[in-house]
């Protein structure tokens, strides 16, 4: 079988998010099947290292898509052109986008529909974007994968999209997470946070991931408490970021309070595995990677109950309304003042980890493409 992937996400040094999922699935369907050859869609200059084994071709598509003038040229024209030229038995495209003119059959994951329930957070044109493809894809797909069960139920009250169509592949934890001896949390919070003990964020600083309310609740804990613990908040700010810097310029505690910015890949997990306990406050995922690699650092998690954070969070995080920022302060408080409730989060989170790996993600996203190879799904 020849397998086509839309790979535009592979980026070195720069696997956030899509890229991450992208480089994960693909590289174990590579390794785990070298009975089937690979196409790799880039659409620019490519990194060797991503080509994980003898079967794979790598092509490059003009233009490079980043703009959504770009993505459709680059999905109904590139892409179109690409499969049928190199003669594709199935394609699948990790990041929610996909040909609408191609014939192939094709199998799409959708990570979440945020732009559906929080539009206002989106750049004008990716919106519109978004709102008018986003459930053509959906409808044109011959069968999607969802990250959640919580994504699932929402494409179908979204789009009216039967759940047969629909399979929850999860995600998994990348290697490298794990639980830090003392001696490394020690060195971790000299290097990040004075030698103190502190809160800490992944992810990106956006009105919806809700930082502003981390950064006001974070304030309330400190007067509250007297603690020298620290919030540290790693991630790139995006294009909307007023609330959040507006409370940080009211808090009365900025000394403690610093933005890392992007935290490379070979840093990240010695950054959570430090962290004296994990917060995550999005006011909307479609999975909540950052709890799951908390998890496997066996550090306790505060965590927003919206969406699909439950789900994946299960009983390892103490889940308040995200909405409201004393609950998140008396959350903070509990976890510094609770040493039980500490160690109940961890040993939780132990046992909810082993719901989610990549090779469950690669084995879903693999049984998907058979099936719509094969003709047994279809749209």
């Amino acid at each position: 079988m020849r397998i086509a992937i839309n790979t535009r996400f592979l980026l070195p040094g720069r696997l956030e998010g899509l890229g991450r999922y992208t480089y994960e699935v693909a590289r174990r369907l590579v390794e785990g099947h070298p009975e089937h050859e690979f196409l790799f869609f880039f659409d620019r200059p490519f990194d060797e290292r991503f080509l994980f084994g003898k079967n794979v071709q790598a092509v490059v598509l003009a233009p490079p898509a980043r703009h959504p003038l770009l993505w459709y040229i680059w999905f109904e024209y590139s892409v179109n052109r690409a499969l049928k030229k190199y003669k594709a038995d199935v394609f699948f495209s990790p990041d929610g986008y996909l040909s609408l003119r191609a014939e192939t059959p094709t199998v799409m994951t959708v990570h979440d529909l945020a732009f559906e329930h929080f539009p206002e957070a989106i750049p004008f044109l990716v919106r519109r974007y978004y709102q008018h493809f986003t459930p053509m894809f959906c409808r044109r797909a011959d069968h999607l994968l969802a990250v959640s069960a919580y994504t699932r139920a929402d494409i179908q009250q979204q789009y009216g999209i039967e759940g047969a169509k629909i399979t929850v592949c999860g995600n998994g934890c990348r290697e490298g997470f794990r639980p830090l001896t003392e001696e490394e949390k020690k060195r971790t919070r000299a290097e990040y946070a004075d030698g103190q003990p502190y809160f800490l964020y992944v992810g990106a600083v956006h009105p919806r991931k809700n930082t502003h309310r981390l950064i006001e609740a974070f304030g309330r804990f400190k007067a509250r408490t007297g603690a020298t613990v620290k919030l540290l908040i790693a991630g790139r700010f995006a294009w909307q970021t007023g609330p959040v810097k507006t409370a940080f310029e009211a808090s009365a505690f900025q000394e403690d309070i610093r933005f890392l910015g992007f935290v490379p890949d070979e840093k990240l997990p010695q950054l959570v595995g430090g962290a004296f306990c994990f917060v995550y406050p999005s006011l909307f995922e479609g999975f909540g990677l950052p709890l799951l690699e908390a998890m496997h650092c066996d550090v306790p998690i505060i965590s927003s109950g919206s969406s699909s954070l439950p789900e994946v969070a299960g009983a390892a995080a103490l889940l308040f309304d995200p909405q409201d920022t004393e609950l998140l302060a008396a959350a903070l408080q509990h976890i510094y003042k609770e040493e039980g409730l500490r160690h109940q989060l961890v040993e939780a989170g132990r046992l909810q980890r082993r719901k989610f790996s990549w090779e469950r993600t690669a084995e879903a996203v693999y049984g998907s493409l058979v099936g719509v190879s094969k003709g047994e799904r279809k749209r």
